[in-house]
């Protein structure tokens, strides 16, 4: 099983551009058919649009409103998608499942400290399987914040499993020497994103060469893809 995760940008370029590439992104992403996707930052405006894109069925959770409404902020913010991001489009976390893939149950948990932006994790459960997906809080000065928040996102996903094999992926804005309580689970990767996996024997994280997102003489994403392969 392909698990792969990726942090859309909102759907911008390096460095962003006034387009929207939200489409060749996910398109891209899932060429290969990734049994499971897991994706950050992803304008509301989108969502209904992810299954035709992907060819897979999609479960999400609003980590940011659309103050003027999906339909409209994404109009307003394509005119200059660098410019706006999420202010006006809104945004979400999403998790995409491969045609077979049949969810029991979705769940999501607020697990910042009520700050201004919210944060998020949310858990699909499959027939033996739970999958959890997180944008955790970016904070250089005080790496304690986006740690804490992973802790809950661990502990939520762990109540939930309830002994069943886990997937814990995400953009975490932390790397690996900042974030040593978690037990049981596979290594931590190079750099902020991560898919983590308890249970069940997987691949070392695979990180996508900067080439794999290069489109058109353009970037996609500030964040690469990464990805482990499990059972």
């Amino acid at each position: 099983m392909l698990v792969r995760s990726w942090n859309l940008f909102h759907g911008n370029t390096v460095p962003p551009g006034r387009r929207s590439h939200l489409e060749e992104m996910i398109r891209l992403a899932t060429a290969d058919r990734p049994d499971v996707l897991c994706l950050q930052e992803v304008p509301l405006w989108s969502l209904s649009h992810l299954p035709h894109w992907s060819g897979m069925t999609e479960h999400h959770v609003v980590t940011r409103r659309a103050p003027l409404g999906a339909w409209l902020g994404g109009e307003i913010t394509r005119l200059n998608n660098g410019l706006f991001r999420s202010r006006l489009a809104g945004q979400a976390n999403a998790i995409l499942l491969a045609p077979g893939l049949e969810p029991v149950e979705h769940h999501s948990l607020r697990i910042d400290e009520r700050l201004r932006e919210p944060r998020y994790c949310h858990v699909v459960t499959l027939d033996g399987l739970v999958v959890g997906n997180l944008h955790a809080t970016s904070n250089i000065r005080q790496p304690q914040v986006p740690a804490a928040e992973i802790v809950r996102a661990e502990a939520f996903v762990t109540a939930i499993a309830s002994g069943l094999p886990c997937v814990l992926a995400g953009d975490f804005n932390l790397r690996a020497e900042h974030l040593r309580e978690l037990q049981g689970w596979s290594s931590l990767g190079p750099g902020i994103d991560h898919v983590l996996v308890r249970g069940l024997a997987a691949s070392p994280l695979s990180i996508w060469p900067l080439e794999r997102r290069r489109q058109n003489g353009v970037v996609l994403s500030d964040h690469a893809p990464v990805e482990v392969t499990i059972g």
